[in-house]
């Protein structure tokens, strides 16, 4: 599935189980807790931070996808074809940062 099918399943999805969407702000907040899910799976298992025994079940895959979900209810609500969007930012991420990252030091 591509974005802009997965922006219609979503879509889809509201239609048949949600009333509507919920405003652009209250989907900006509730995108923010759903990062802070994530990061805190990440600092936890993958830093340094000690893993508490209630994360230890914690699923990231999970926790990624609602991140993703309400990414694309934000481009659905604001008119954003986000396979366009993203497929232009590769082209600009490619054409900008190609040498960019080969001739870095840091990375080799």
């Amino acid at each position: 599935m591509d974005l802009k099918e997965s922006q219609l399943a979503v879509d889809n999805w509201i239609k048949a189980h949600g009333v509507r969407y919920f405003n652009e702000l209250t989907n900006m907040a509730q995108l923010t807790e759903e990062v802070g899910e994530v990061a805190r799976i990440i600092a936890r298992r993958y830093g340094e931070q000690s893993e508490k025994e209630s994360d230890k079940n914690k699923d990231l895959g999970e926790e990624l996808a609602d991140v993703v979900f309400v990414v694309l209810c934000l481009a659905n609500q604001t008119g954003i074809d986000l396979q366009a969007a993203f497929d232009e930012k590769m082209d600009v991420k490619t054409k900008r940062d190609h040498n960019r990252h080969h001739n870095n030091k840091k990375l080799k």
